[in-house]
């Protein structure tokens, strides 16, 4: 059993800017709102809970998640941020258990891909935290992740690097050591999620990295077709 955190406080303003008024959370793929589909996920894989955070302004989602029954508690958390990290912190209260699933609403990925990652997370009990990484790069900027032979994360850096193969899935399983990594990472003053994973490697964490095949991030209006083609390859454009 695992708890499972959502981060939905971002406001979409790329989609809004393109057309799409649904607020990010409950736009649709293949019928499903983002929101919906992760968690449908998260339950399929021994959740023993679900936390997400969303900003002041999404009343829309928040009465939506209220219509939501789920088989394990649902942690709804109200507040607008700066930014990812902390709404990271925000939600760190409702993360009771040993092992944590952190995830940004918007990252899509194939429910067997999830499922074969969980299960390798639980295998390594020696692991701090199992990074989801992919070599499909499909973000305006990536965060890149050096690896050494082993799969052992060495350092996040914003530009790409000869033998670096990989960028950030958006995905991270984490002992609750990582908690204390983040408060003081706010105590430092930092603001951004790869910061503070820069600053899990430089307290010693020991991180791997578990590719993915593929990971999308909808962050435009032409991102969504992508997303239900790649959930769905049979489905007709």
């Amino acid at each position: 059993m695992m708890d499972y955190a959502i981060i939905a406080a971002g406001e979409g303003s790329r989609l809004v800017r393109e057309g799409v008024e649904t607020p990010k959370p409950l736009v649709r793929l293949n019928g499903v709102p983002l929101v919906e589909r992760l968690m449908r996920v998260f339950v399929d894989n021994g959740a023993s809970s679900i936390s997400i955070i969303v900003n002041e302004a999404m009343t829309d989602v928040r009465t939506y998640l209220t219509t939501l029954r789920l088989p394990v508690p649902l942690h709804l958390h109200v507040q607008s941020t700066p930014g990812s990290m902390h709404s990271f912190h925000a939600l760190s209260r409702y993360l009771q258990g040993e092992r944590f699933c952190l995830t940004t609403v918007d990252t899509i990925f194939r429910a067997e891909e999830f499922g074969r990652y969980i299960r390798a997370f639980d295998a390594a009990p020696a692991l701090d935290g199992l990074m989801a990484v992919t070599d499909f790069v499909d973000d305006e900027k990536p965060l890149h992740v050096k690896t050494d032979e082993e799969g052992m994360i060495r350092d996040f850096t914003d530009r790409p690097e000869p033998g670096i193969r990989y960028v950030s899935g958006g995905i991270y399983c984490l002992k609750r050591s990582a908690l204390h990594v983040l408060d003081v990472a706010l105590a430092e003053g930092m603001e951004r999620m790869r910061d503070y994973q820069r600053r899990l490697i430089a307290a010693g964490l020991q991180l791997q990295a578990y590719p993915f095949s593929k990971i999308i991030d909808v962050d435009h209006a032409g991102d969504i077709a992508k997303a239900e083609q790649f959930l769905d390859p049979t489905r007709k454009q």
